[in-house]
């Protein structure tokens, strides 16, 4: 059985729930027609020129995408641009572009829960709660619902250990050359902090934590800084090393939602991306 665009987004939704997203963000459908039939999918992290071509090639009829395409609104559409030559493209090909990106980060069992699985935490809660809608518990009383969803997740590592050792077994699991370690790499951890992507934002809601160590990336100095005078520690494993496992993640997720609904679509991961960071 064929599948829509539309049938297949609300696949996505169903494991990254749109109103989880954060205002600012723009996921969701980018470009094409929710009716438009899917007999491939491409998943990818950025919707990179080679990765659109690699759609079309592919004959891909949806492109999902962490990053969205269309991140502010366009003041028009012009395809002498970068961003207006990749939907004149996909448009020309009809292959249609979707974005889960922060309601992804957010959502139970999504990109930072994968991260915090992949560094082995234990008993992970969410860092930063998304509000929560106010409900009537049975007993009457004006309560809420436990915070489930959010940004970021804080658990127990396995076994105590030093933030060098950390640091080498995160190059390891999430297969990186190098990364940023703040504080003193003898000092002893027992509990971290995650965020994919830009973790910046939500450096208060870690020194409000328990944990000893704030794993994520694109952290600044200032940020450095106050971590540093609180005694703690940082590892800024990069944006993309923290990301990436989305493709795998939402790959994973969709196929099992295809089988489930039993659609005949083949999900496909794209590796053409690279770090776009080169150390020298």
């Amino acid at each position: 059985m064929s599948a829509t665009v539309g049938e297949l987004a609300g696949l996505i939704d169903e494991f990254a729930a749109p109103h989880l997203a954060e205002s600012w963000d723009n996921a969701g459908l980018q470009v094409g027609n929710a009716q438009w039939p899917v007999e491939k999918v491409l998943v990818a992290l950025d919707p990179l020129p080679e990765v659109v071509q690699a759609a079309c090639i592919r004959k891909a009829g949806l492109l999902v995408t962490h990053h969205p395409l269309i991140f502010k609104p366009l003041p028009s559409v012009n395809t002498a641009d970068a961003v207006g030559a990749l939907i004149e493209k996909a448009l020309c090909h009809r292959v249609a572009v979707y974005a889960a990106h922060t309601n992804l980060d957010a959502a139970v069992g999504g990109l930072n829960d994968r991260l915090a699985q992949k560094l082995g935490l234990e008993s992970a809660t969410v860092l930063r709660p998304l509000p929560q809608p106010e409900t009537r518990p049975s007993g009457g009383e004006t309560g809420r619902m436990p915070a489930l969803a959010g940004i970021g997740r804080v658990g127990r590592l396995p076994s105590e250990t030093t933030l060098a050792d950390l640091a080498e077994k995160i190059k390891q699991v999430l297969k990186v050359g190098r990364l940023t370690m703040v504080g003193d790499a003898g000092m002893k951890v027992n509990r971290a902090a995650v965020c994919s992507g830009s973790g910046g934002g939500l450096l208060m809601d870690f020194l409000l934590s328990e944990a000893d160590v704030f794993v994520s990336g694109d952290l600044k100095y200032h940020d450095a800084r106050l971590v540093e005078n609180a005694g703690r520690g940082l590892l800024d494993v990069g944006h993309f090393a923290s990301e990436r496992l989305m493709i795998d993640l939402v790959s994973e997720k969709l196929t099992t939602a295809i089988r489930r609904r039993g659609f005949s679509v083949v999900v496909e991961a794209c590796r053409l991306e690279r770090d776009p960071f080169n150390v020298l």
